[in-house]
């Protein structure tokens, strides 16, 4: 007998992750160690500042990602998984192998 009180643990994954965008922008910052606010929104073709801003503040919110603010004019903003962010990596490459796997990539 389940307990109705504890979330299906997929539920609540997809709960932290949903979306178009958050596992993409994870996995961009997989392959640097910091990434600025301008080097994600352009490797991620049609987001909004809105929507990217949005989904930046959940994933540091829910302790996916580190977000540095530097005193400086313009402002600089710096992007870093943290150690939770990274604990999606092995999900990532999975998902990864499995896209190109169907798009015929090697």
């Amino acid at each position: 007998m389940s307990d109705h009180n504890q979330t299906c643990p997929i539920e609540y994954t997809l709960e932290k992750v949903s979306g178009k965008w958050k596992l993409v922008i994870l996995w961009h910052l997989s392959n640097s160690d910091l990434l600025r606010y301008g080097e994600i929104k352009k490797s991620l073709n049609g987001i909004t500042h809105k929507m990217l801003s949005q989904q930046l503040k959940e994933l540091e919110s829910d302790g996916f990602i580190n977000r540095v603010a530097y005193p400086v004019v313009p402002p600089k903003v710096e992007y870093s998984l943290t150690e939770k962010g990274k604990s999606l990596l092995p999900i990532l490459n999975l998902m990864s192998d499995w896209g190109n796997k169907e798009q015929g990539i090697k």
